[in-house]
């Protein structure tokens, strides 16, 4: 794709997880879509990438060391420049119990890994699609 330094279109998502392999792995198959990445390897970098980027998306590990992305979730809620972004969970975690936790605590979505690239493509549309984004 050609670069240009006039602002473009792509919507930005914000990927918040300590696994450096998967975030590789989520931005090769989403840029691959014409979505802007960037990364995050744990909450503290995640939070204030979110305040100084401002993605349209936040795909959210739960299991983290240090902050978990349940204590993730809530700082995003109470800051005033995150309130709005949605955040859709991505996780082994696949209870039930989690899955309704992730979607009381304001996800959009609850993801489970390991997931096809193509569920993740159809998940990440849809999002946008629901959002009028």
């Amino acid at each position: 794709m050609k670069q240009t330094h006039e602002k473009t279109n792509l919507k930005k998502i914000l990927i918040i997880d300590d696994d450096e392999d998967i975030i590789s792995l989520i931005k090769i198959i989403l840029e691959n879509e014409s979505y802007s990445v960037i990364g995050a390897s744990s909450g503290e970098e995640g939070i204030k990438t979110a305040i100084k980027q401002k993605p349209e998306l936040i795909l959210l590990d739960i299991m983290m060391p240090i902050m978990d992305g349940w204590e993730i979730l809530k700082m995003l809620r109470t800051e005033e420049s995150t309130r709005k972004i949605p955040v859709a969970m991505l996780t082994c975690k696949t209870d039930v119990k989690d899955k309704l936790t992730g979607l009381q605590e304001g996800a959009i979505d609850y993801i489970t890994k390991p997931f096809s690239p193509e569920e993740l493509i159809e998940r990440v549309d849809k999002i946008f699609k629901i959002l009028h984004i």
